[in-house]
């Protein structure tokens, strides 16, 4: 792997840190709900504020669970403190594989944005492989961004102004949320936010080849999060890979980030490439000297405060359009 243009704190944490990386491809199922617990542990420390961050200032935060599906799912809710009715709606999911990771990893990304945009940003939980493989996710996600849109008076939200936005595997699940929401006529998305995103659970683009080893994650995690997710189902699904959806036509206009340092790169820019194929307006944006999950480490990722701007700014255009 080649290192030039990442910046030395950047380097200094993925090198100090790669020891403590989850072994996810050796583990038993068995084992996920305890590792989730240490990473939020972890996550909630003192010291790991300085490389997450904290929630902007000015952010009210709280926990809503609903009935969403048949299944109950936590809600961490942002609003500004001097939030007014009806505020544009950002629905957000966090990464993690499909198989770790809460709402609480991605705090200081949607707090951020919803103090900068002046907007809901409504973190959903959904349900986790291996425990429960796909489509459980994908259920998950769009029925959650259903219930927003339909509850959005309980939000303080205007179900005419709403986003998606998720980051790495997220990104997968708000990319099949703005198909499905195409395919049902509603909600109406204005912009799909997709950060570094896993589109296609079957192929092996090059990024993956030439940052095997990570930083981050590795070729080897990636394959691993794959099969627990999907759980013997066909890869190839474009629920499961939207890069292999037959017409992307008339779906919301995306953002699409990337970074340098990842073996996800390719799988953005290859959704970029099928977005624009089928005429969907594309901002893309491949993040230098960046790693896998920088919006998720703005205390050692130089590129993640740049980024946060791009996407604040990228929202603020999108709703001001649908006023």
């Amino acid at each position: 792997m080649s290192q030039r243009r990442m910046p030395l704190r950047t380097r200094l944490f993925t090198t100090l840190s790669a020891p403590f990386g989850s072994p996810v491809h050796d583990m038993d199922p068995a084992e996920f709900p305890a590792l989730r617990r240490r990473h939020a542990r972890v996550q909630r420390s003192r010291v790991a504020r300085l490389v997450v961050g904290s929630p902007a200032h000015g952010c009210r935060i709280e926990d809503q669970v609903v009935a969403i599906g048949g299944n109950s799912l936590r809600l961490r809710v942002y609003r500004p403190d001097d939030a007014a009715d009806r505020l544009p709606c950002v629905m957000a999911f966090h990464g993690g594989g499909f198989a770790l990771g809460d709402p609480e990893q991605t705090e200081w990304l949607c707090s951020e944005v919803a103090v900068r945009c002046g907007a809901v940003v409504v973190s959903a939980e959904y349900r986790l492989a291996p425990e429960h493989p796909y489509p459980a996710a994908v259920e998950d996600a769009c029925a959650a961004t259903a219930w927003a849109y339909e509850n959005a008076a309980v939000l303080g939200a205007d179900p005419l102004r709403m986003a998606v936005m998720g980051e790495s595997a997220a990104g997968t699940l708000a990319a099949i949320v703005a198909i499905k929401a195409r395919d049902a006529g509603a909600p109406e998305l204005g912009k799909q936010i997709l950060l570094y995103p896993a589109v296609d659970m079957s192929e092996t683009f090059d990024s993956e080849r030439r940052y095997a080893s990570g930083p981050v994650i590795t070729s080897a995690q990636m394959k691993a999060f794959s099969r627990l997710y999907l759980g013997g189902a066909d890869g190839v699904d474009p629920v499961a890979s939207p890069l292999r959806t037959a017409d992307l036509r008339g779906v919301a206009p995306a953002l699409v980030q990337t970074a340098e340092h990842d073996p996800l790169r390719d799988n953005g820019a290859r959704y970029v490439d099928a977005l624009r194929s089928a005429d969907v307006p594309v901002r893309y944006t491949s993040y230098r000297g960046a790693v896998h999950g920088y919006l998720n480490m703005p205390g050692v990722v130089p590129a993640a405060k740049q980024a946060l701007q791009e996407i604040v700014d990228e929202l603020d255009a999108t709703f001001s359009r649908q006023r």
